[in-house]
C-alpha cells in the first residue's frame, strides 16, 4: 500500500480531513464528505475495510434489516436477505468503497492526535471547559477556515499527518476487556475472550461455560449448542431484557426508532407489556424477568438481547444459565453463589473498550468511561473540527445511526471549513492538491 508522507508543507497544500477507521462509521463519513465537496482521507490500522467484521464469529448477522442498515449513497443489495450475515457486511463495506471511490491508506495506525499550534498564537478562548459546542449554522469564511491550526496526527513510523479536521471512526468493539477475576492466570482450562471465538467446531463434546448474557454471549452460547458441545452453560450477572428480533413480520428494530425519543417510564411499561405477551418466563430455568425497565436498561448501556434461539435453547436444557463468574481456582470456576463447576473452555463475551485514550484522552474529549463526551456534528468547545462516530449502540440500530452521523458530520465539517457543496453533478473534491495520497482500490 502507499506510505504516507512525513510533515506535510501546511502553508502550501491543503489539508484533507482525516478519517480514523475503514470500518462502517468511517467509511461512512469519507463518502458523504466527499458528496459535499470536501476532501477525506480514510487511515486504518488494518491490511483491509472492515477489519472488525471480519474477526466476529462466523454465525453473526446483522440484529438490524438490510433496508434500516444501509450507509449513504449505496443500499443493500436484496440478495443479502434480510438479516445481513457478517461476510455479506463485509462484501457491502468493500463494495461501498470503491463505488465511492474513496482514498483509504491500510496498514497506518493513528496513536495520537494533538492540536496543531498556530502560527500566531493568541489566547485561545475556546480552551477552557468541556462542554459541546452550541451548533449555530454559520458557514465560516474561507480565510478563517484557512487560519484554523486544525490537527496533527502521529502515526507508525513516526509519520506526522496535518488535518483540516478528523473524524474517529475506530469502533464500538475496539478492545477485548477481560474481567481481572481471581485466579484468572493460574486458570488450567481454555479462557478465550469472544473476540476469538470463531465456531463451534472446536468445542464439539466439550463441556463450555459462556460469560456474559448479552447479545454476542447468548448467540455464542446457542451456537455451541447447536454445534455439538456436550453441555453449555451461561454465566448471568444482571438478567437481560430479551425481545423477538422480529414480530410478525415487524421488526424489533422500528420499534426502537419509533420509542426511541418517547419518556424513558413510557417505553419501560411498554417493554414489560410486550415482554409480557412475546416472551415466556424463563425464571424456573435461572433467568428471570429483568426488574429494571428495557428503556432505563438502554440508557445506562445495556441493550435488549435479540433472540435468536436462546429462549428455544433454555427451555430444551441445552442452554443452562448459571450464576455470575466470581473467580478461578486451579481447573475450576466458583461462581457468585458459591458453586463450582470444571468446564473445559470459558468463552468471555464481556464485551469492549473504546480504546480512545491514547490517541485522544489528553484533549479532555472523553467521560471516565472513555467515551467521547460530544459525538456526530457536536464537537467541543476545546476541540473544533474533532468528531466521533460509531460509539454509541443505540436500539434504533448501529448502522442506522452511522449513516445518519455520516451526514451530518459531513454538514458540520463543510460550514466549519468554509466548504460550500458543490452543485448537482460537480465535483469539487477531484484533483485537489492534498498530502500525497493517492485514491487507493480498496479491492485490489
Amino acid at each position: 500500500m502507499p506510505g504516507v508522507p512525513t510533515a506535510p508543507d501546511m502553508s502550501t497544500e491543503p489539508r484533507p480531513v482525516y478519517v480514523i477507521g475503514a470500518g462502517p462509521g468511517g467509511l461512512a463519513a469519507a463518502a458523504a464528505l466527499r458528496a459535499r465537496g470536501v476532501r477525506a482521507v480514510v487511515v486504518e490500522k488494518a491490511d483491509e475495510v472492515g477489519a472488525s467484521w471480519r474477526g466476529h464469529y462466523d454465525r453473526l448477522h446483522l440484529h438490524t434489516t438490510r433496508r434500516l442498515s444501509a450507509l449513504p449513497g449505496l443500499a443493500m443489495p436484496r440478495r443479502f436477505g434480510r438479516w445481513v450475515s457478517r461476510d455479506d457486511v463485509v462484501r457491502y463495506l468493500e463494495k461501498y468503497a470503491d463505488f465511492h471511490e474513496l482514498e483509504i491508506v491500510t496498514g497506518v495506525e493513528v496513536t495520537r492526535i494533538e492540536r496543531a499550534a498556530p502560527e500566531a498564537a493568541g489566547p485561545d478562548p475556546a480552551a477552557a471547559g468541556g462542554k459541546p459546542a452550541r451548533r449555530r449554522r454559520v458557514r465560516r469564511s474561507r480565510a478563517a477556515a484557512a487560519a484554523d491550526p486544525g490537527w496533527l496526527l502521529h502515526a507508525t513510523g513516526g509519520r506526522v499527518l496535518a488535518a483540516r479536521a478528523v473524524v474517529v471512526a475506530t469502533g464500538f468493539n475496539h478492545t477485548p476487556a477481560l474481567p481481572d477475576w481471581p485466579g484468572r492466570e493460574a486458570y488450567a482450562g481454555r479462557l478465550l475472550h469472544a473476540r476469538d471465538y470463531r465456531n463451534p467446531g472446536p468445542y464439539a463434546g466439550q463441556d463450555v461455560l459462556v460469560v456474559g448474557a448479552g447479545n454476542t454471549g447468548a448467540e455464542i452460547a446457542v451456537d455451541l449448542a447447536e454445534g455439538g458441545a456436550a453441555r453449555v452453560r451461561l454465566a448471568v450477572r444482571t438478567a437481560p431484557h430479551i425481545v423477538r428480533r422480529s414480530t410478525a413480520g415487524w421488526p424489533a428494530q422500528r420499534t426502537g426508532i419509533l420509542v426511541r425519543r418517547l419518556p424513558v417510564g413510557v417505553v419501560d411499561r411498554l417493554g414489560r407489556a410486550v415482554a409480557r405477551v412475546s416472551v415466556p418466563d424463563l425464571s424456573a430455568y435461572g433467568l428471570p424477568r429483568p426488574s429494571t425497565g428495557l428503556y432505563s436498561r438502554v440508557r445506562e448501556g445495556a441493550i435488549p438481547v435479540q433472540d435468536v434461539g436462546l429462549v428455544d435453547a433454555v427451555r430444551a436444557g441445552r442452554v443452562e444459565p448459571v450464576a455470575a463468574v466470581a473467580s478461578f481456582d486451579g481447573g475450576e470456576v466458583v461462581l457468585a453463589d458459591g458453586s463450582r463447576i470444571a468446564p473445559d473452555a470459558v468463552v468471555a463475551a464481556t464485551g469492549y473498550r473504546r480504546g480512545l485514550e491514547g490517541p485522544v484522552g489528553h484533549l479532555g474529549v472523553l467521560d471516565g468511561r472513555g467515551r467521547p463526551l460530544a459525538h456526530g456534528p457536536r464537537t467541543l468547545r476545546q476541540a473544533p473540527g474533532l468528531h466521533f462516530t460509531g460509539y454509541t449502540n443505540p436500539i434504533s440500530g448501529m448502522f442506522r445511526e452511522m449513516a445518519l452521523d455520516a451526514d451530518r458530520i459531513a454538514a458540520a465539517l463543510s460550514r466549519h471549513l468554509g466548504i460550500r457543496p458543490p452543485g448537482k453533478g460537480r465535483r469539487e473534491d477531484a484533483g485537489l492538491p492534498g498530502t500525497g495520497l493517492p485514491p487507493v482500490d480498496p479491492l485490489a
